[in-house]
């Protein structure tokens, strides 16, 4: 079943468009498969004009697709896209037709190299010992909410879910994070560096360590004159190049990361050590920060050409 999932403000052009009686029974109609403007005109019993200009207003709205079909006197053919429509009145979920999401906790990277200052949080306490980088390797890490260094990388490997055959056609990576400096300062800028199957796709300079005042899901033991809360930042390649919310940082394209390579996707975060601002990264957990969410991936694909 084909759906298609609108927020409330996408929702306002299409339910316009099916408060016409004309278009609704188009719809209908077009379930029985496709069909060419003549056709519809004569089953709906209404002008060819008027058939036609209501066809135009389900193409805008993404309703129906309109194509030349061979064989049928090179006519316009049009197609019912959807079977049903689903009205978000929260945030979107991230679940489309060939998308695979993926999401990882930040303490389940598989190689990291950090340098003081360091240190993991887990929801309820210290891991380790702050500013040793020894404690990045111990086995508890995996419940870390909260990580942070000053120069270095985390490395994080996903499973390569993209079906045999099929092709990247974009990648899509979320994180919330922000700069590290003793305690918190919002003036404090950090140049953070995103690798994806070790090919450099930019890099994002985050504007400062941001407390002060708690974060929605930091909990109370972590004192606001700590670190508390970070930016949701969005990293996008596709064909184009890369893209951090939705300004271009690189020309490097989806092409280039080579995703069917290998039977796993990394993901590496840091900052280089020659960086012109080397002011440190926090990565937050679901359990850290503003954003109920860890490292989130997701891939779009489609049939191999």
């Amino acid at each position: 079943m084909r759906t298609l999932q609108l927020t409330l403000e996408e929702a306002l052009e299409v339910c316009k468009a099916l408060t016409n009686e004309h278009r609704v029974q188009m719809l209908k109609v077009l379930n029985q498969g496709p069909l060419n403007v003549n056709e519809l005109s004569e089953l709906l019993g209404i002008p060819f004009s008027t058939a036609a200009v209501n066809v135009k207003k389900l193409e805008d709205t993404g309703l129906i697709s309109t194509e030349m079909v061979p064989g049928r006197g090179s006519q316009k053919v049009n197609t019912k896209k959807y079977d049903r429509i689903v009205i978000h009145l929260g945030p979107v979920e991230p679940q489309l037709e060939n998308n695979i999401i993926m999401e990882m906790g930040i303490g389940e990277y598989t190689d990291c190299e950090v340098e003081p200052t360091c240190g993991l949080l887990s929801e309820f306490g210290i891991l380790g010992i702050m500013d040793d980088p020894r404690s990045f390797f111990e086995p508890s890490r995996k419940d870390a909410e909260l990580l942070w260094f000053r120069t270095g990388y985390v490395e994080y490997r996903f499973p390569n879910r993209i079906p045999y055959g099929a092709v990247a056609e974009d990648l899509e990576l979320s994180a919330e994070v922000c700069s590290e400096a003793p305690y918190y300062k919002l003036d404090w800028p950090s140049d953070i560096t995103v690798w994806i199957n070790g090919v450099e796709i930019g890099t994002w300079t985050s504007p400062g360590d941001l407390g002060g005042e708690k974060g929605f899901l930091t909990p109370d033991w972590w004192a606001t004159r700590n670190t508390q809360y970070g930016l949701l930042k969005h990293w996008l390649i596709n064909e184009k190049g890369s893209f951090i919310d939705g300004l271009q940082i690189s020309d490097v394209t989806v092409d280039a990361l080579k995703l069917s390579s290998k039977p796993y996707v990394s993901v590496r975060l840091g900052v280089k050590k020659d960086a012109v601002n080397a002011g440190g990264i926090n990565l937050f957990g679901k359990r850290f920060g503003n954003y109920e969410q860890a490292l989130l991936l997701r891939i779009k694909y489609g049939n191999n050409k």
